[in-house]
C-alpha cells in the first residue's frame, strides 16, 4: 500500500513539472522544393519572361502552381519524360554536373526544373518516384507535369520539339535552358553529354547585377 502511494505521489509530482514546463515540442526540419517556397517580393516580370504564362502545373509533391512561383532565383530547366530509354537520363546527369560545378556563392541561388512532356503517364506520384530514382534532392529540384496543351506551349517557347511514337517513347530535342531570376531565357545548352562550363559561365555572369539588388 505504501509503495503504491509513493508511486502515485511521484507520478503526480512528475505531471506537475511537465505542466509547468509547458507543452513538449519536437523540432522537425522540413526541406521544401523550390515550388513550395514563399514567393519573393520582386518587380513584375518583363514581356520576355516565361512567368507570364497562365498555365497551372502540378509538382511531384502534389502542389498546383504557376511557373511564376519560381521567381527570384535562377532556374536551369529541361523537358524530359520518366520512361525515356536513352536521352533523358543523360540530360538529368548533365543538370547534376552543372549543379556540382557551381561555385559556392551560386550554389544556393540556382534551382533545377524538370518538366514532363508525357503528362498522361507522368503523374505526380510517378515523378516523385523518379526524384528518388535519380537522386534529386528536394532543396533545389522541382518536378512538374501539366496539361498537354500547356506542355506544348512551354516546349515551343523553349525551342523543344517532341513527338510520341507507336511504342510510347518520344523523339525530342535535347535542350537545357537557363532562366534568370525573372524567368527570362539567358542561355540554351543543346545536345547531350556536353561539359557544364558554358552553362555555369552564363549563370555566373548574372551574379554581379543581381547581387546589387
Amino acid at each position: 500500500m505504501k509503495t503504491c502511494l509513493a508511486s502515485s505521489i511521484a507520478l503526480g509530482l512528475g505531471l506537475v513539472m511537465v505542466l509547468r514546463a509547458g507543452p513538449v515540442t519536437t523540432s522537425v526540419v522540413t526541406h521544401l522544393p523550390p515550388c513550395c517556397r514563399a514567393l519573393p517580393t520582386t518587380n513584375e516580370p518583363s514581356e520576355r519572361s516565361l512567368y507570364l504564362l497562365e498555365s497551372t502545373w502540378t509538382s511531384d509533391v502534389g502542389r498546383k502552381v504557376k511557373l511564376g512561383v519560381l521567381r527570384g532565383r535562377r532556374q536551369v530547366l529541361a523537358m524530359v519524360f520518366t520512361r525515356c530509354e536513352f536521352a533523358c537520363p543523360i540530360i538529368v546527369d548533365d543538370l547534376q554536373r552543372i549543379q556540382r560545378t557551381l561555385a559556392p556563392e551560386l550554389r544556393d541561388q540556382v534551382d533545377f526544373v524538370l518538366v514532363s512532356f508525357d503528362p498522361e503517364r507522368d503523374t505526380p506520384g510517378v515523378l516523385r518516384a523518379y526524384r528518388q530514382q535519380m537522386h534529386l534532392g528536394e532543396d533545389h529540384w522541382t518536378l512538374l507535369t501539366g496539361r498537354p496543351d500547356d506542355v506544348r506551349e512551354l516546349a515551343v517557347l523553349l525551342g523543344v520539339n517532341y513527338q510520341r511514337d507507336a511504342r510510347g517513347q518520344f523523339a525530342h530535342s535535347n535542350v537545357i535552358t537557363v532562366l534568370n531570376a525573372e524567368g527570362e531565357i539567358i542561355h540554351r545548352q543543346v545536345g547531350l553529354g556536353r561539359g557544364p562550363a558554358e552553362t555555369v559561365a552564363a549563370l555566373t555572369a548574372t551574379l554581379p547585377a543581381e547581387a546589387k539588388r
